[in-house]
């Protein structure tokens, strides 16, 4: 069994021409006033692994280029499309009336384990993801066709905002 590490060239997928050429998956990610740009920067690297079809950063939530950023997207925010907003309520109220399925990813009553949700193959999905703070806005939560929630088992009761991003796009990805 050969398990000897792939060097960069073998690790190579596309590229930054190649990829803006393939079909996405039907999936957006509003960042809902995240405000570390660290956070960012990997919530970009993430969608660029996963095909997410556009990145809305809202609010407060920083946007490229910026320093850092750039030093955990590692090239990520050239690939993956990205728009600012000011109003996030407002962008994912256009993005359900286009028939987008809002899914905010946080901890409420009633909320679906993220394991326990399977996305229809032919719908589109929009990921609220939340300030590292205070968490999606509950105008948001309040708008959403699901909450999704990472069950958790320790003594500390939430993720990075990034690594619950990855968790929740790894699962969509999987599954659509």
């Amino acid at each position: 069994m050969d398990r000897k590490k792939k060097s960069i060239v073998e690790l190579t997928n596309c590229s930054v021409a190649e990829y803006k050429g393939i079909d996405k998956l039907p999936i957006k990610v509003v960042t809902d006033n995240v405000r570390s740009m660290y956070n960012i920067g990997s919530i970009f690297r993430t969608s660029d692994a996963f095909l997410v079809d556009e990145i809305i950063l809202g609010g407060i939530s920083g946007c490229p280029p910026h320093p850092e950023i750039t030093k955990t997207a590692l090239g990520a925010e050239e690939t993956v499309e990205w728009r600012h907003v000011e109003d996030a309520v407002a962008a994912v109220k256009d993005l359900k009336e286009q028939g987008w399925i809002i899914c905010s990813l946080e901890q409420t009553h009633n909320s679906t384990p993220l394991g326990d949700f399977r996305p229809q193959r032919d719908a589109r999905y929009v990921l609220i993801v939340g300030n590292e703070v205070e968490g999606v806005d509950q105008r948001l939560v309040d708008m959403s066709d699901v909450v999704l929630e990472i069950p958790q088992h320790g003594v500390k009761h939430s993720l990075n905002v990034s690594s619950s991003a990855s968790i929740a796009l790894w699962h969509l990805f999987s599954n659509i």
